[in-house]
C-alpha cells in the first residue's frame, strides 16, 4: 500500500492508519492513528481516534489564554471556522485568499447548506449538492496551482497547500446524499482532469468528510414538530425551558442512515468529523454505529458557559451518586436512577461543598496522598490533569519589569519537579460564577476538555481489548442507563445563570438577546 506521506504534495498529506493489523471498518467502531504531515519536514502530528477536536470561537478557545491553552494537555488540534470571524458572505475567491493568509493543516471546502426552514424542495436539494460540488473543484483547483492570486500589498507567502476536508451535502435526504457522494466518485471531465492532474475523481483530492449535525438534527425534528416552550411556574415568563426533542429521538436510527448514506460508497481509511454533537450519548452512538473519528468539543465547552462542571466517565462506573469512601459526592442522581453529567454550581447546594469538581477523577495532590497509604479509596480512578484539578505551582515569581523584582528578597530557582496544589473547589468556583470572576469559566473549560479528552481514552481502551467490538456495544449500554440524557442539569444551570445575570441587570434588552445566541462559543445561552 502506498505511503499517503510520499505522494506528491497535491496529494493530501493526512493519513489514518488502522491502530491494529486489521482494516478500518466501512461503518462500527474504529481504531486508529491521524496524522498530519507538515511541508517544512517536522515530524507528524499524530492523535489516536476516536478523539476531541478543541472548538474556537473568532479564532481563540473562549475564555483561555495561551497560556491556559499550552497547559492544558487535552488541546492538541483546535478547529477555526471562518464564519466566527467573518459576518458578512462570503465568496469563494475570497475564501481561498482566507486560506493562502492562514495557511491551516487542513481547509473545509465551501458547501451549499440549507438555512430555511425544512423541508426543502428537490430543487433545492440539487442545487445545493450541484453548488457544493463546484465548489469543492474550485478548491481543489485553488490547491493544485498551488500559487493563490493575491492582492500586490500583502505579504502572503506564495505556494500554499492545505489538506480539503468537504461537508457531506444532501440535507435530510439519504438519496440527495448519496447523490453527492456519488458525483465526487465520477471520473473528472477532460478539461478538469488537465487542470487538477494527477486526480482522477474529486475525491482523490479530499481529505476527509465532515458532517455538521445542526442543520441535520433540523431536518428531522421537523418532521415531528415538539410542543413550544413549558414555562416554569418559579420564575417569570423570561424563564422558560425549551425541550431538545431531538437531542435522543434523533441520536441514531434516522440520523445515522443519512450519515451512511453519504459515506456507504466512499473509502473508509479518510478521516470522518462530526461538528455540534449533543450529548456523549449521540458520539457513542456515532462511533459504534457509523465510525466517525473525531468530535469537536463544542458541547463541552457550552456547558462550561453555563456553569457545570462535568462529572462522568467511560466505561460507566459501577457506582451510585452516593458519596466515595474518599467523601466526594458524585453527580445527582434523577427519579428515573440515571445521574447527571455534571454539577450546576450555579446551584447554592454547592456553596459549602469543598471537594474537587468531579468525583470520576482524581486530583494530583489526592493521587500522591492515596499513593502514600496502605490503602487507596480511590483505587482505579484517572487522574484529572487540567489546571482546575490538577494546579501546579509556579517555577518563579511573575515579574512585569526589572522594578518587581526589588520586591522579593530571594529568588525562586527552577524546581526539580512539578510541586502540585491542591484543586479548586465546588464552592469557590460557585463563589467565582456568582461574583461574575470571568476565572470561573477558564476553570471549567480547562476541567470540562479534560474530561471529554479522558473519556475518549478511555473509548479507545475499550477498543483496544480483544474482544474490542462486542464489548464496547456492551459498554456504550451501560453508560446510556448510567447517565441522564436528557441533560436536566443543563436546562437547570441555564436558568439559574440567567437568574444570575438579570441580578447584573443583563438579558433585558433585545440586543443583549441577540448577542447571547447559542451558535457562539463563550457567550452565554439565550432562554
Amino acid at each position: 500500500m502506498t505511503d499517503p506521506y510520499s505522494q506528491p504534495r497535491f496529494i493530501p498529506n493526512i493519513a489514518l492508519r488502522s491502530a491494529s493489523s486489521a482494516e478500518l471498518p466501512l461503518f462500527g467502531p474504529r481504531l486508529a492513528r491521524l496524522g498530519v504531515q507538515r511541508p517544512d519536514g517536522s515530524p507528524p502530528l499524530e492523535v489516536y481516534t476516536p478523539a476531541l477536536i478543541t472548538a474556537t470561537s473568532r479564532g481563540v478557545v473562549p475564555h483561555l489564554s495561551r497560556d491556559h491553552v499550552r497547559t492544558t494537555q487535552a488541546i492538541r488540534w483546535v478547529h477555526v471556522p471562518f464564519e466566527s470571524l467573518y459576518a458578512l458572505r462570503v465568496t469563494p475567491h475570497a475564501w481561498e485568499l482566507y486560506v493562502a493568509a492562514c495557511n491551516p493543516d487542513a481547509v473545509v471546502a465551501l458547501s451549499d447548506t440549507p438555512f430555511t426552514p425544512h423541508p426543502h424542495s428537490q430543487k433545492r436539494l440539487t442545487k445545493s449538492i450541484e453548488r457544493s460540488a463546484i465548489w469543492l473543484l474550485e478548491t481543489l483547483k485553488a490547491q493544485k496551482k498551488g500559487a493563490i492570486p493575491v492582492a500586490e500589498d500583502t505579504d502572503i507567502p506564495q505556494g500554499r497547500h492545505s489538506n480539503v476536508f468537504v461537508h457531506m451535502a444532501g440535507g435530510g435526504s439519504a438519496q440527495a446524499r448519496t447523490a453527492f457522494s456519488q458525483s465526487m466518485l465520477e471520473p473528472l471531465e477532460t478539461r478538469e482532469l488537465e487542470q487538477l492532474k494527477p486526480l482522477q475523481r474529486l475525491d482523490d483530492g479530499v481529505a476527509g468528510y465532515i458532517f455538521d449535525l445542526v442543520p441535520l438534527h433540523q431536518a428531522l425534528s421537523a418532521k415531528e414538530r415538539t410542543a413550544p416552550s413549558i414555562p416554569d411556574e418559579s420564575h417569570n415568563a423570561m424563564n422558560t425551558i425549551t425541550p431538545r426533542a431531538e437531542d435522543s429521538s434523533h441520536t441514531s436510527p434516522e440520523l445515522q442512515n443519512l450519515l451512511k448514506a453519504s459515506l456507504h460508497d466512499l473509502p473508509p481509511h479518510k478521516p470522518r468529523l462530526v461538528n455540534s454533537a449533543r450529548s456523549p450519548h449521540e458520539i457513542l452512538r456515532l462511533i459504534r454505529d457509523v465510525g466517525i473519528d473525531l468530535f469537536d468539543g463544542h458541547w463541552a465547552q457550552r456547558a462550561a458557559d453555563i456553569g457545570v462542571a462535568l462529572d462522568f466517565c467511560f466505561p460507566a462506573p459501577a457506582h451510585s451518586a452516593e458519596p466515595r469512601k474518599s467523601g466526594i459526592l458524585g453527580p445527582r442522581r434523577r427519579d428515573d436512577g440515571a445521574n447527571d453529567l455534571g454539577h450546576n454550581l450555579y446551584n447554592a447546594a454547592y456553596a459549602h461543598d469543598h471537594s474537587r469538581l468531579a468525583s470520576c477523577y482524581l486530583d494530583t495532590v489526592s493521587s500522591q496522598k492515596n499513593a502514600d497509604s496502605a490503602v487507596s479509596p480511590s483505587a482505579g480512578l484517572r487522574i484529572c490533569p487540567c489546571a482546575a484539578c490538577s494546579p501546579v505551582a509556579p517555577s518563579a515569581y511573575i515579574t512585569h519589569s526589572s522594578v518587581d523584582k526589588l520586591s522579593y528578597t530571594d529568588e525562586m530557582g527552577p524546581p526539580e519537579s512539578k510541586r502540585y496544589l491542591p484543586p479548586f473547589t465546588r464552592s469557590y468556583i460557585h463563589h467565582l460564577l456568582h461574583t461574575h470572576e470571568m476565572s470561573a469559566h477558564s476553570l471549567l473549560v480547562m476541567h470540562n476538555l479534560s474530561v471529554m479528552d479522558a473519556f475518549f481514552a478511555g473509548v479507545r481502551s475499550v477498543l483496544e481489548s480483544p474482544s474490542g467490538g462486542d464489548t464496547f456495544g456492551e459498554k456504550v449500554d451501560e453508560f446510556v442507563q448510567m447517565y441522564d440524557e436528557s441533560m436536566v442539569v443543563f436546562d437547570e444551570a441555564t436558568v439559574d445563570w440567567a437568574e444570575v445575570e438579570r441580578a447584573r441587570g443583563k438579558g433585558r434588552m433585545a440586543r443583549e438577546k441577540i448577542k447571547q445566541a447559542e451558535s457562539s462559543l463563550g457567550r452565554a445561552l439565550d432562554l
